[in-house]
């Protein structure tokens, strides 16, 4: 069954309330890397079930998340009202060749963008989280929410990944 956008929002949000999000930001590569290192070369790239990704591949797909979430906030920030063009993340996979991506080089990518991201973030004014573009899909979406958002995505894969690695992901 398909999420409708409220539905995807929802539980989105829902992994990140009352938590800090920029912290939820900064201590995901961490958690990932841990998560990495305990899965052997086969764990990394076998899918847990025919519909769903492996390791590899839902780093791979953080990895093209964060350059999203890289364009997204330096978009608003440079013009305040603009337009968030949405994505369909399996179309990206299907485009993207995730088997074939290393899940090291996928990982290391994330960590890098994710890094200069943190940094652009902790050096906003207040009034700068406030800056919003128009996501075709989710409508208004200020700095303050499109971070929620990317928080609570996080939280979504790291669970999956580590329910991967401990086996307990169908």
């Amino acid at each position: 069954m398909v999420e409708t956008t409220q539905q995807y929002i929802a539980r989105i949000t829902g992994y990140v309330v009352g938590k800090d999000h920029l912290k939820v930001l900064q201590v995901t590569s961490k958690k990932l890397a841990g998560l990495v290192k305990k899965a052997t070369k086969k764990k990394l790239t076998q899918r847990p079930a025919p519909d769903k990704w492996s390791i590899a591949e839902i780093l791979a797909h953080l990895a093209e998340s964060e350059i999203v979430f890289a364009f997204r906030l330096r978009l608003v920030l440079g013009a305040s009202g603009a337009q968030i063009q949405a994505f369909d993340q399996n179309v990206w996979q299907d485009n993207a060749g995730y088997l074939n991506k290393d899940a090291q080089e996928a990982l290391r990518l994330f960590e890098s963008i994710r890094a200069s991201n943190i940094a652009l973030l902790k050096s906003l004014s207040k009034a700068q989280w406030e800056n919003y573009g128009m996501h075709q899909e989710r409508g208004k979406e200020t700095v303050s929410r499109i971070v929620e958002m990317f928080a609570g995505h996080d939280i979504n894969h790291t669970l999956q990944v580590e329910g991967i690695v401990n086996g307990t992901r169908k």
